[in-house]
Protein backbone atom coordinates (compact mmCIF):
# COMPACT_ATOMS: atom_id res chain seq x y z
CA UNK A 1 0.00 0.00 0.00
CA UNK A 2 3.18 2.70 0.24
CA UNK A 3 4.25 2.53 -3.10
CA UNK A 4 1.64 5.43 -3.53
CA UNK A 5 2.46 7.44 -0.21
CA UNK A 6 5.51 9.02 -2.38
CA UNK A 7 5.39 10.35 -5.89
CA UNK A 8 8.10 11.46 -7.58
CA UNK A 9 7.67 14.16 -10.17
CA UNK A 10 10.58 15.11 -12.05
CA UNK A 11 14.27 14.02 -11.64
CA UNK A 12 17.61 15.93 -12.47
CA UNK A 13 18.96 13.66 -15.19
CA UNK A 14 22.54 14.57 -14.13
CA UNK A 15 21.74 14.68 -10.09
CA UNK A 16 19.50 12.57 -7.70
CA UNK A 17 17.62 16.14 -7.14
CA UNK A 18 14.04 15.38 -7.40
CA UNK A 19 10.80 16.96 -6.94
CA UNK A 20 7.89 14.83 -5.27
CA UNK A 21 4.52 15.06 -3.41
CA UNK A 22 3.76 13.18 -0.11
CA UNK A 23 0.33 12.03 1.06
CA UNK A 24 -0.31 12.43 4.29
CA UNK A 25 -4.04 12.30 6.37
CA UNK A 26 -3.80 15.76 6.82
CA UNK A 27 -2.53 17.00 3.36
CA UNK A 28 -0.58 16.92 0.43
CA UNK A 29 3.01 18.20 1.06
CA UNK A 30 4.84 19.01 -2.18
CA UNK A 31 8.85 18.72 -1.86
CA UNK A 32 11.50 19.46 -1.52
CA UNK A 33 10.57 21.38 1.48
CA UNK A 34 11.76 22.75 4.69
CA UNK A 35 9.81 22.17 7.93
CA UNK A 36 9.26 24.70 10.49
CA UNK A 37 10.11 23.54 14.40
CA UNK A 38 7.75 23.15 16.95
CA UNK A 39 9.83 21.50 19.11
CA UNK A 40 7.01 21.82 22.20
CA UNK A 41 3.80 22.49 20.22
CA UNK A 42 4.65 25.66 19.07
CA UNK A 43 6.93 27.26 16.22
CA UNK A 44 8.14 29.91 18.16
CA UNK A 45 7.14 33.99 17.75
CA UNK A 46 5.11 32.30 14.80
CA UNK A 47 1.06 31.83 15.12
CA UNK A 48 -0.75 28.81 12.98
CA UNK A 49 -1.71 31.78 10.41
CA UNK A 50 2.01 33.12 10.17
CA UNK A 51 2.58 29.79 9.24
CA UNK A 52 0.22 29.44 6.83
CA UNK A 53 1.19 32.51 5.08
CA UNK A 54 4.91 32.18 4.68
CA UNK A 55 3.86 29.26 2.94
CA UNK A 56 4.53 25.94 5.65
CA UNK A 57 3.31 22.46 4.46
CA UNK A 58 4.51 20.69 7.57
CA UNK A 59 6.10 21.57 10.87
CA UNK A 60 8.11 19.34 13.13
CA UNK A 61 7.44 18.77 16.92
CA UNK A 62 9.32 17.06 19.44
CA UNK A 63 7.49 14.08 22.07
CA UNK A 64 10.07 13.85 23.89
CA UNK A 65 9.18 17.32 25.36
CA UNK A 66 5.22 16.98 24.54
CA UNK A 67 4.94 13.94 26.68
CA UNK A 68 7.02 15.36 29.44
CA UNK A 69 4.99 18.50 29.31
CA UNK A 70 1.88 19.09 28.91
CA UNK A 71 1.49 15.36 28.57
CA UNK A 72 -0.17 12.50 26.29
CA UNK A 73 -3.38 12.61 28.55
CA UNK A 74 -4.52 16.14 27.92
CA UNK A 75 -3.24 16.37 24.20
CA UNK A 76 -5.55 13.19 23.67
CA UNK A 77 -7.79 15.20 25.47
CA UNK A 78 -7.74 18.08 22.68
CA UNK A 79 -8.61 15.26 19.82
CA UNK A 80 -4.31 15.17 19.43
CA UNK A 81 -1.52 17.75 19.05
CA UNK A 82 -2.72 19.33 15.93
CA UNK A 83 -5.87 20.33 17.28
CA UNK A 84 -4.82 21.29 20.36
CA UNK A 85 -2.39 23.84 18.85
CA UNK A 86 -4.73 24.91 15.74
CA UNK A 87 -2.41 24.10 13.00
CA UNK A 88 -4.49 21.82 10.46
CA UNK A 89 -1.69 20.31 8.20
CA UNK A 90 0.86 17.46 8.11
CA UNK A 91 2.92 17.09 11.53
CA UNK A 92 6.28 14.94 11.87
CA UNK A 93 7.62 14.34 15.48
CA UNK A 94 10.76 13.91 16.34
CA UNK A 95 10.93 10.83 19.02
CA UNK A 96 13.44 12.51 21.68
CA UNK A 97 16.89 10.34 20.23
CA UNK A 98 18.17 13.82 20.05
CA UNK A 99 17.28 14.98 23.18
CA UNK A 100 18.44 11.37 25.17
CA UNK A 101 21.76 12.47 22.95
CA UNK A 102 22.17 16.08 24.67
CA UNK A 103 21.37 14.86 28.07
CA UNK A 104 24.37 12.76 28.17
CA UNK A 105 25.42 13.47 31.25
CA UNK A 106 21.87 12.67 33.01
CA UNK A 107 21.21 9.33 31.04
CA UNK A 108 21.49 5.85 31.31
CA UNK A 109 21.61 3.71 28.14
CA UNK A 110 20.94 0.05 27.70
CA UNK A 111 19.28 -2.19 25.80
CA UNK A 112 15.59 -2.14 27.27
CA UNK A 113 16.24 1.61 26.75
CA UNK A 114 16.99 5.36 28.25
CA UNK A 115 16.51 6.27 31.51
CA UNK A 116 17.03 10.10 32.64
CA UNK A 117 16.22 13.22 34.89
CA UNK A 118 13.39 15.43 33.57
CA UNK A 119 14.94 18.86 32.32
CA UNK A 120 11.59 20.47 33.91
CA UNK A 121 11.99 19.34 37.42
CA UNK A 122 14.23 16.08 37.40
CA UNK A 123 12.35 13.22 37.85
CA UNK A 124 13.12 9.77 36.75
CA UNK A 125 11.76 8.94 33.65
CA UNK A 126 12.34 5.87 30.98
CA UNK A 127 11.71 6.27 27.95
CA UNK A 128 12.03 3.04 25.59
CA UNK A 129 11.63 2.67 21.85
CA UNK A 130 7.87 1.30 22.25
CA UNK A 131 7.21 4.09 24.28
CA UNK A 132 8.01 6.43 22.03
CA UNK A 133 6.26 4.85 19.22
CA UNK A 134 3.12 4.99 21.11
CA UNK A 135 3.12 8.26 22.63
CA UNK A 136 3.72 9.78 19.01
CA UNK A 137 1.18 8.01 18.15
CA UNK A 138 -1.37 8.82 20.23
CA UNK A 139 -0.60 12.86 19.39
CA UNK A 140 -1.88 11.44 16.10
CA UNK A 141 0.77 12.94 13.67
CA UNK A 142 1.32 12.38 10.29
CA UNK A 143 4.76 10.96 10.60
CA UNK A 144 6.63 10.00 13.69
CA UNK A 145 10.12 8.31 13.98
CA UNK A 146 11.98 5.62 15.14
CA UNK A 147 13.78 5.94 18.90
CA UNK A 148 17.64 6.10 17.65
CA UNK A 149 20.93 7.10 19.67
CA UNK A 150 22.96 9.30 18.04
CA UNK A 151 27.39 8.51 18.44
CA UNK A 152 28.96 12.33 18.83
CA UNK A 153 31.23 13.52 16.76
CA UNK A 154 33.93 12.43 17.08
CA UNK A 155 33.68 8.77 18.16
CA UNK A 156 35.71 5.37 18.18
CA UNK A 157 34.67 2.99 15.82
CA UNK A 158 34.07 0.87 18.86
CA UNK A 159 31.68 3.38 20.51
CA UNK A 160 29.96 4.20 16.80
CA UNK A 161 29.05 0.31 16.60
CA UNK A 162 27.69 -0.05 19.40
CA UNK A 163 25.72 2.89 19.50
CA UNK A 164 24.00 1.93 15.98
CA UNK A 165 23.44 -1.59 17.30
CA UNK A 166 21.35 0.23 19.84
CA UNK A 167 19.57 2.12 17.28
CA UNK A 168 18.83 -0.75 14.74
CA UNK A 169 17.30 -3.37 17.79
CA UNK A 170 15.75 -0.20 18.47
CA UNK A 171 13.90 0.54 15.08
CA UNK A 172 13.18 -2.86 14.82
CA UNK A 173 10.85 -3.03 17.72
CA UNK A 174 9.42 0.31 17.61
CA UNK A 175 8.24 -1.17 13.80
CA UNK A 176 6.90 -3.81 15.87
CA UNK A 177 4.99 -1.56 17.79
CA UNK A 178 3.84 0.43 15.00
CA UNK A 179 2.49 -2.35 12.95
CA UNK A 180 0.50 -3.73 15.64
CA UNK A 181 -0.91 -0.22 16.55
CA UNK A 182 -1.77 0.54 12.98
CA UNK A 183 -3.75 -2.57 12.74
CA UNK A 184 -5.46 -1.40 15.68
CA UNK A 185 -6.96 1.97 14.40
CA UNK A 186 -7.91 0.23 11.36
CA UNK A 187 -9.69 -2.22 13.10
CA UNK A 188 -11.91 0.55 15.41
CA UNK A 189 -12.13 3.07 12.40
CA UNK A 190 -13.45 -0.33 10.63
CA UNK A 191 -15.84 -1.08 13.46
CA UNK A 192 -17.41 2.52 13.92
CA UNK A 193 -18.51 2.21 10.18
CA UNK A 194 -15.59 4.96 8.87
CA UNK A 195 -13.37 3.15 5.73
CA UNK A 196 -10.06 4.64 4.93
CA UNK A 197 -9.42 6.28 1.12
CA UNK A 198 -7.46 8.42 -0.52
CA UNK A 199 -4.40 9.65 1.01
CA UNK A 200 -5.85 8.45 4.40
CA UNK A 201 -5.71 4.85 3.89
CA UNK A 202 -2.03 5.36 4.64
CA UNK A 203 -2.40 6.27 8.14
CA UNK A 204 0.45 7.54 10.06
CA UNK A 205 3.74 6.86 8.67
CA UNK A 206 6.76 5.57 10.38
CA UNK A 207 9.90 6.25 9.32
CA UNK A 208 13.53 4.45 9.57
CA UNK A 209 16.69 6.75 10.89
CA UNK A 210 19.97 5.45 9.49
CA UNK A 211 22.96 6.19 12.15
CA UNK A 212 26.64 5.08 11.61
CA UNK A 213 28.33 7.94 12.64
CA UNK A 214 31.00 9.34 10.26
CA UNK A 215 32.45 5.48 9.08
CA UNK A 216 31.42 4.74 5.65
CA UNK A 217 31.09 0.89 6.39
CA UNK A 218 28.77 1.81 9.20
CA UNK A 219 27.28 4.22 7.35
CA UNK A 220 26.41 1.33 4.50
CA UNK A 221 25.29 -1.21 7.01
CA UNK A 222 22.71 0.89 8.83
CA UNK A 223 21.22 2.22 5.41
CA UNK A 224 20.89 -1.95 4.20
CA UNK A 225 19.84 -2.92 7.72
CA UNK A 226 17.12 0.30 7.68
CA UNK A 227 16.15 -0.80 3.90
CA UNK A 228 15.40 -4.28 4.48
CA UNK A 229 12.70 -2.95 7.08
CA UNK A 230 11.09 -1.61 4.70
CA UNK A 231 9.88 1.68 6.52
CA UNK A 232 7.40 4.34 4.41
CA UNK A 233 10.07 6.61 4.71
CA UNK A 234 13.76 7.15 5.62
CA UNK A 235 16.10 9.87 7.44
CA UNK A 236 19.40 10.20 7.96
CA UNK A 237 20.53 11.51 11.58
CA UNK A 238 23.91 11.91 13.32
CA UNK A 239 24.65 14.70 10.97
CA UNK A 240 25.55 18.49 11.93
CA UNK A 241 27.63 17.74 14.99
CA UNK A 242 30.44 19.67 14.05
CA UNK A 243 31.94 17.43 11.31
CA UNK A 244 33.28 19.14 8.14
CA UNK A 245 30.86 19.67 5.15
CA UNK A 246 33.22 17.29 3.42
CA UNK A 247 32.21 14.07 5.76
CA UNK A 248 28.70 14.84 6.15
CA UNK A 249 28.00 15.07 2.60
CA UNK A 250 29.95 11.23 1.81
CA UNK A 251 27.75 10.09 4.78
CA UNK A 252 24.84 11.17 2.99
CA UNK A 253 26.09 10.13 -0.31
CA UNK A 254 26.66 6.47 1.36
CA UNK A 255 22.90 6.08 2.69
CA UNK A 256 21.10 7.49 -0.12
CA UNK A 257 23.19 5.26 -2.31
CA UNK A 258 21.52 2.12 -0.39
CA UNK A 259 18.20 3.32 0.27
CA UNK A 260 15.21 3.34 -1.79
CA UNK A 261 14.92 6.06 -4.16
CA UNK A 262 11.33 5.42 -4.47
CA UNK A 263 10.83 6.07 -0.35
CA UNK A 264 10.75 9.91 1.19
CA UNK A 265 14.62 10.90 2.58
CA UNK A 266 14.69 13.08 5.38
CA UNK A 267 17.89 14.86 6.51
CA UNK A 268 17.25 15.42 10.20
CA UNK A 269 18.62 18.99 11.92
CA UNK A 270 20.19 20.40 8.46
CA UNK A 271 20.68 22.98 8.21
CA UNK A 272 21.79 26.14 6.66
CA UNK A 273 20.92 26.93 2.91
CA UNK A 274 23.64 25.56 1.71
CA UNK A 275 22.44 22.28 3.59
CA UNK A 276 19.46 22.32 2.03
CA UNK A 277 20.87 22.83 -1.55
CA UNK A 278 23.51 20.11 -1.24
CA UNK A 279 20.94 18.15 0.22
CA UNK A 280 18.10 18.21 -2.43
CA UNK A 281 21.07 18.00 -4.90
CA UNK A 282 21.49 14.47 -2.87
CA UNK A 283 18.29 13.43 -3.51
CA UNK A 284 16.80 14.11 -0.20
CA UNK A 285 12.87 15.84 0.23
CA UNK A 286 12.82 17.31 3.90
CA UNK A 287 14.83 19.11 6.14
CA UNK A 288 14.38 21.25 9.17
CA UNK A 289 16.54 22.87 11.89
CA UNK A 290 16.19 25.39 14.03
CA UNK A 291 18.43 27.98 12.66
CA UNK A 292 15.87 30.15 10.72
CA UNK A 293 13.84 30.68 13.95
CA UNK A 294 16.97 30.95 16.82
CA UNK A 295 18.97 33.32 14.38
CA UNK A 296 16.18 35.34 13.87
CA UNK A 297 15.80 35.70 17.45
CA UNK A 298 19.54 36.55 17.88
CA UNK A 299 19.22 39.67 15.02
CA UNK A 300 20.20 37.49 12.17
CA UNK A 301 18.00 37.33 8.86
CA UNK A 302 19.22 34.56 6.14
CA UNK A 303 18.99 36.56 2.60
CA UNK A 304 19.99 35.37 -1.00
CA UNK A 305 23.26 36.74 -0.29
CA UNK A 306 23.95 35.32 2.82
CA UNK A 307 23.60 36.22 6.55
CA UNK A 308 22.55 40.03 7.50
CA UNK A 309 23.01 41.17 11.18
CA UNK A 310 20.36 43.88 11.83
CA UNK A 311 22.50 45.09 14.64
CA UNK A 312 25.73 46.21 12.88
CA UNK A 313 25.87 50.19 12.41
CA UNK A 314 25.25 50.33 9.11
CA UNK A 315 21.38 49.69 9.43
CA UNK A 316 21.28 52.59 11.52
CA UNK A 317 19.73 54.71 9.18
CA UNK A 318 19.18 52.44 6.39
CA UNK A 319 15.76 52.91 4.97
CA UNK A 320 15.83 49.56 2.48
CA UNK A 321 14.04 46.50 3.67
CA UNK A 322 16.26 43.24 4.88
CA UNK A 323 16.21 42.36 0.93
CA UNK A 324 14.28 44.54 -1.74
CA UNK A 325 13.32 41.77 -3.48
CA UNK A 326 11.76 39.51 -0.56
CA UNK A 327 7.63 39.03 -0.81
CA UNK A 328 7.86 38.21 2.85
CA UNK A 329 5.20 40.20 5.12
CA UNK A 330 8.43 41.56 7.01
CA UNK A 331 9.99 43.00 3.77
CA UNK A 332 7.05 44.49 2.22
CA UNK A 333 6.33 46.77 5.11
CA UNK A 334 9.71 47.40 7.65
CA UNK A 335 13.09 49.19 6.71
CA UNK A 336 16.47 47.75 8.27
CA UNK A 337 16.53 50.76 10.19
CA UNK A 338 13.37 50.08 12.64
CA UNK A 339 14.18 46.32 12.55
CA UNK A 340 17.56 47.72 14.07
CA UNK A 341 15.38 49.30 16.66
CA UNK A 342 13.04 46.68 17.60
CA UNK A 343 16.17 44.30 18.17
CA UNK A 344 18.10 46.86 20.27
CA UNK A 345 15.11 47.72 22.68
CA UNK A 346 14.02 44.39 22.85
CA UNK A 347 10.54 44.99 21.53
CA UNK A 348 8.15 41.94 21.51
CA UNK A 349 7.69 42.22 17.58
CA UNK A 350 11.08 41.86 16.21
CA UNK A 351 11.54 38.17 17.27
CA UNK A 352 7.54 37.78 14.65
CA UNK A 353 9.08 39.83 12.57
CA UNK A 354 12.38 38.47 12.08
CA UNK A 355 11.18 34.80 12.26
CA UNK A 356 8.26 35.38 9.57
CA UNK A 357 11.31 36.53 7.21
CA UNK A 358 13.67 33.73 7.96
CA UNK A 359 10.95 31.10 7.56
CA UNK A 360 9.71 32.79 4.37
CA UNK A 361 13.22 32.85 2.88
CA UNK A 362 14.03 28.88 3.76
CA UNK A 363 10.35 27.90 2.34
CA UNK A 364 11.16 29.99 -0.43
CA UNK A 365 14.37 28.53 -1.18
CA UNK A 366 12.93 25.05 -1.23
CA UNK A 367 9.98 26.04 -3.41
CA UNK A 368 12.51 27.56 -5.95
CA UNK A 369 14.97 24.54 -6.08
CA UNK A 370 11.28 22.29 -6.53
CA UNK A 371 10.20 24.72 -9.35
CA UNK A 372 14.23 24.72 -11.37
CA UNK A 373 13.75 20.67 -10.83
CA UNK A 374 10.15 20.89 -12.50
CA UNK A 375 11.64 22.92 -15.14
CA UNK A 376 14.55 20.66 -15.55
CA UNK A 377 16.75 23.75 -14.40
CA UNK A 378 18.32 22.59 -11.42
CA UNK A 379 22.20 23.06 -12.85
CA UNK A 380 21.10 26.65 -13.14
CA UNK A 381 19.94 27.08 -10.43
CA UNK A 382 22.44 25.55 -8.22
CA UNK A 383 24.90 28.11 -10.57
CA UNK A 384 22.79 31.13 -9.37
CA UNK A 385 22.49 30.51 -5.55
CA UNK A 386 26.21 29.94 -5.30
CA UNK A 387 27.32 33.18 -7.46
CA UNK A 388 25.05 35.42 -4.95
CA UNK A 389 26.38 33.91 -1.82
CA UNK A 390 29.06 36.75 -0.38
CA UNK A 391 31.93 35.34 1.05
CA UNK A 392 31.75 37.20 4.15
CA UNK A 393 28.30 37.37 6.42
CA UNK A 394 27.21 40.79 7.15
Amino acid sequence: MWSDYFQIEKTDPQRAARAGVLLTPRGVIATPTFMAVGTRGSVKAMSPEDLTRVGAQIILANAFHLILRPGLELIRSFGGLGAFMGWPGPILTDSGGYQVFSLADARTLSEEGVTFRSPYDGQKLFLSPEIAIKAQMDLGVDILMCLDECAPYPATEEATAKSLALTMNWAERGQKVWLVERERAFFRSAMAGRGFSGQDKFGQALFGIVQGGFYPHLRAQAAEAIAELEFPGHAIGGLALGEPMEERLRAIETARERLPASKPLYLMGLGTPEDLVEGIQRGADLFDCVLPTRNARNGQFFTRFGRLNINNSRHKTDQDPVDPQCSCPTCQVFSRAYLRHLFQNHEPLFPRLATIHNLSYYLGLAQAARAAIMAEKWPEFVREFYSLRSPKDD
